[in-house]
């Protein structure tokens, strides 16, 4: 069979959605197809006239907006490499990535702009403010005029058969995604058209139901290849209505928005999942432990839910870290429809997916079709191991770094992935943790502080945790739930002598050589990476041994 080209695909979705909604901003700017086909085809002739071209790189760094797809779009259809740059990266940090991708052209919010020292970037040939797209600053003045002229005159086309965009190849270059994970270390990724179109294959198989008339509610950063992927290129492919949110996705306002939206599916991370769940509990008066769970608790617990998302979702795709084990227990025990998978930036992001009811608990779905799994372990199914990928999602390397691309993968093409977990008969992955997070022991046991912390999230007053080695003994450092110790009337003595006690309480629940020694009370949440996972290397102590 003839490979597929993605650009070609979002053609084709642009010229049979002419007159359907595309792109908008929740309570702001709403693009149809034919509008975003008008701004690609003008940005297009810009680069063009800035002297970008194939396999040149447009930067994006901006917050979630309709615009932003639009950048992407236009910089991907045009043969140019686009370079997500997360938004909440400092002035400092964003001027380095700039300039390590080599980009000529900058898309930078407004708010952004203002930190911004175009001095500083001297390969760029201009910046353009995402918001309108005027061209706030080039070396070349007259390139301020021609994207001015061309987005306030005659329309770039005239109708569906004026688009012509560029026919990629597998392994053209098609993006560079910045990691920004738990490890500090920003990498940039370099991701092929295969590795996108398998992704978007591997969608159309778990999610088929996604069609022209589909609204999906985007509230996970899109310069992420979680939210790129599952929330903006998948859905322009079929045609789908994309709505950003445009403020933090509390528990009140996904409430307040999808109510108006109704999505037909929802990407999610955790954090988000958890912090709903727990609020459910609150109002229902119940507890997470299945077993204490009345059948019409369990109903109004999951009416409760699904109204938060709408009501009107196929399933809820949970991404990006792992999920409690017992928020996925109260979850399952009350009939909610959600799945896990797991991902990385290196995959474009899918390792593995399943769909609601035909997936396992605890796991993270089967493995994608495209790729095959090892885990380098004498028991693959019962004894964790360092999960090894192969397949054609993979990526080319990490641009510019031939060192760290050669450490990463091993003989046979595979991906040394980082985490660990266990792969079962039927090809089902579960992970246990991330090797550089793994504690050792003096006596040979391997201590996954991922699987304590999600203990310890479920104690009351817990908004997160985080387990880290000091002095060979396990403290664990806490953020309490500020909003039910205030609705509570509790002070800062009172959490932590609950929380210590609390804590004795899971120590007789623990392997005996995992005991918690103390607790660390923290004013604020811990820092994260954009999938909302803890930036642990901030907060490591000494050597992982206890």
């Amino acid at each position: 069979m003839e490979p597929r080209s993605l650009n070609k695909m979002l053609e084709t979705s642009i010229r049979n959605n002419w007159e359907r909604p595309a792109l908008s901003n929740c309570g702001g700017e709403t693009l149809l197809y034919k509008d975003v086909a008008r701004y690609i085809v003008t940005l297009q002739r810009f680069f063009e006239s800035a002297g970008t071209g194939r396999g040149d790189k447009v930067a994006i760094c901006s917050r979630n907006q309709a615009r932003w797809g639009v950048a992407f779009m236009a910089a991907l259809s045009s043969g140019a490499v686009p370079v997500p740059i997360l938004q909440d990266f400092r002035a400092a940090s964003i001027h380095y990535l700039v300039n390590h991708c080599d980009a000529r052209i900058l898309f930078a919010g407004a708010s952004i702009l203002e930190t911004l020292n175009p001095k500083v970037m001297p390969n760029l040939k201009a910046i353009v403010r995402m918001e309108d797209f005027a061209v706030v600053y080039a070396p070349d003045e007259h390139l301020k005029e021609s994207l001015a002229e061309d987005m306030g005159g005659n329309p770039a086309v005239s109708g569906p058969a004026d688009l012509d965009f560029y026919i990629d190849s597998p392994d053209d270059l098609a993006i560079i995604n910045y990691t920004s994970g738990t490890s500090g270390f920003a990498k940039g990724v370099m991701l092929p058209y295969r590795s996108l179109v398998k992704n978007v294959e591997l969608m159309e198989q778990t999610a088929p139901g996604l069609d022209c008339y589909s609204n999906v509610v985007s509230m996970l950063p899109t310069a992420h290849m979680y939210g790129l992927m599952m929330d903006l290129i998948f859905e322009m492919t079929v045609g789908a209505h994309v709505h950003f949110l445009m403020r933090p996705p509390s528990p009140m306002v996904i409430r307040e928005t999808f109510s108006t939206i109704r999505p037909d599916i929802v990407m999610s991370v955790p954090l988000v999942i958890e912090k709903i769940v727990r609020r459910v509990i609150q109002t229902l008066d119940c507890q997470l432990d299945t077993g204490s769970l009345t059948p019409e608790v369990r109903r109004q617990a999951c009416e409760m839910l699904t109204e938060t998302f709408g009501g009107n979702f196929s399933e809820v795709v949970v991404g990006g870290a792992p999920l409690n084990r017992e928020v996925e227990d109260f979850l399952r025990a009350i009939g909610f429809r959600y799945t896990v998978g797991s991902g990385m930036t290196e995959c474009g992001p899918l390792v593995s997916l399943s769909p609601w009811d035909r997936t396992k608990p605890h796991t993270c779905g089967k493995r994608a079709f495209y790729n095959e799994i090892r885990i380098d372990s004498p028991d693959p199914v019962n004894v964790p191991g360092e999960v090894y990928i192969r397949g054609g999602n993979l990526f080319l390397g990490y641009y510019k770094m031939p060192r760290e691309t050669a450490e990463v993968f091993s003989g046979g093409g595979w991906f040394r992935t980082g985490d660990i977990g266990t792969l079962d008969e039927e090809g089902f992955l579960s992970l246990k943790g991330r090797c550089k997070s793994m504690i050792l022991t003096a006596a040979g046991q391997n201590i996954y502080p991922e699987e304590i912390e999600s203990s310890i999230n479920n104690l009351p007053y817990v908004q997160e945790s985080l387990v880290v080695s000091v002095k060979n003994q396990l403290v664990a450092l806490i953020y309490p739930d500020q909003e039910r110790v205030a609705s509570d009337g509790m002070s800062e003595a009172d959490v932590y002598q609950t929380l210590k006690s609390e804590i004795r309480a899971l120590n007789g629940e623990l392997p005996a050589y995992c005991p918690i020694s103390r607790i660390e009370i923290f004013p604020e949440e811990f820092e994260k990476t954009p999938k909302n996972s803890i930036k642990r290397y901030l907060y490591d102590r000494e050597t992982k041994t206890v």
